[in-house]
């Protein structure tokens, strides 16, 4: 399975290893850094090496590159890759090269019990809890002063248990349960405004803190609209095949309950448009004005709007005046940036102003992209709507809630 585990910082540094099976020269790195320094945004999740296959995952400012000598399935070393940095995530709140590099004792711990001979072992966040006690002040004060570690000595109550999830003798005052219905918008929008290509990539987060062991039920208004989905292993899937609801009893804390795909683009309804009008004539200054706008938001107000231009490589500087917020222009990049915020329907932004090209310049590639960004609270752009959610197994009344938001994936508008 995995031989070895690199982390790779910003920089191209190797700042952690774990060698599980054999140790691996770090110096195997070099054909992910490769692959990286030729498409920074687009490295390949699975690199072939003369002896070894790298199967990599990159979240926030660190990769991750997994050494593998036997082939294995990707997408099972993927998913293990992002369970890791998820536990990372949960027990120091961040998965940063210098949140990484202070908790290292708590880091190769976990990696011991994650992973065993190259095998997934322990992947549960309320089982490893159990295991290996979240880092705090007083806990490493203790540990340096008596020698001891954050590994029980016991093994956790649930990890044989049918419902491995879920730790036992679960208690609190207040009960809650609370979900967040975040989903991203990919699209491309093409120079009149016809949508060319729109899908939806959405998952299901849930904050669950209940006291014993519930068994839910979540229902929807309207769930045929999901083309493909992917479920905690808590969901009963063949409840969900027959009945179109989730039944699961939940495990402690946060997670992410399922995942889903809608691609049908009579579904997708674009949330906003651009107005849009480039011109550059030859040997002459050019013309930029963009206008941006709200469309199908159900009166909800889009905020954190930031468009990005990339400009033809003839062009020096822009000179433009925006309504609304700032911009900035990179002229190595030729990589014009506009920081909208929020979009007032009452006065819509806009920028607009000239733009300076190299003198005698020819000829014009004019046709560039805008890359948008925004965020939407209160609304699912698929028009999802959790129905109700019931309760089992115990008498309590918990406290329920529901979020929408909608915000942008990889959302371009060709001029």
């Amino acid at each position: 399975m995995i031989h070895s585990l690199f982390i790779v910082n910003s920089g191209g540094e190797v700042f952690l290893e774990k060698h599980w099976r054999s140790v691996v020269s770090r110096s195997v790195c070099e054909y992910f850094l490769d692959a990286q320094r030729a498409a920074p945004y687009d490295v390949p999740p699975v690199i072939a090496t003369p002896h070894y296959y790298l199967i990599t995952v990159q979240r926030d400012a660190v990769s991750l590159v997994a050494a593998c000598k036997q082939e294995v399935p990707p997408l099972f070393v993927i998913e293990f890759l992002h369970r890791v940095v998820d536990t990372f995530q949960d027990y120091f709140g961040d998965c940063s090269e210098s949140v990484i590099k202070d908790n290292y004792v708590v880091v190769y711990e976990l990696l011991d019990e994650m992973l065993d001979n190259g095998f997934p072992l322990a992947t549960e966040s309320n089982i490893l809890k159990e295991l290996i006690k979240p880092p705090n002040i007083l806990r490493t004060i203790a540990n340096t002063v008596t020698g001891k570690s954050n590994v029980s000595t016991t093994l956790p109550s649930g990890q044989l248990s049918a419902v491995r999830w879920r730790r036992s003798g679960v208690r609190y005052t207040n009960n809650e349960a609370y979900f967040d219905v975040i989903e991203e918008v990919d699209a491309i929008i093409d120079k009149s405004g016809s949508t060319v290509f729109a899908e939806i990539q959405g998952h299901i987060d849930c904050c669950i803190k209940l006291s014993g062991m519930p068994d839910l039920t979540l229902s929807f208004m309207n769930p045929r609209l999901f083309d493909d989905v992917s479920f905690h292993p808590c969901v009963r899937y063949k409840r969900w095949e027959a009945e179109r609801l989730l039944s699961f009893i939940p495990p402690d804390g946060n997670f992410r309950l399922m995942s889903y795909h809608i691609s049908s683009q009579s579904v997708v309804a674009i949330p906003i448009y651009i107005r849009h009008n480039f011109s550059i004539k030859t040997g002459e200054q050019g013309r930029l004005d963009l206008t941006i706008g709200p469309r199908n938001t159900l009166g909800r107000t889009v905020d954190k709007v930031k468009l990005e231009l990339t400009m033809p490589r003839c062009v020096l500087n822009c000179l433009l005046t925006p309504n609304q917020g700032k911009y900035t222009f990179d002229s190595v990049t030729k990589t014009l940036s506009w920081d909208v915020g929020r979009i007032d329907v009452s006065k819509l932004p806009n920028i607009r102003g000239s733009v300076s090209i190299t003198p005698g310049t020819t000829n014009i590639d004019a046709n560039p992209s805008v890359n948008v960004q925004f965020q939407i609270s209160q609304l699912a752009v698929s028009g999802l709507k959790v129905n109700r959610l019931d309760m089992y197994g115990e008498k309590y009344k918990p406290f329920k809630g529901v979020k929408y938001l909608t915000k942008a994936g990889k959302f371009q508008v060709r001029m």
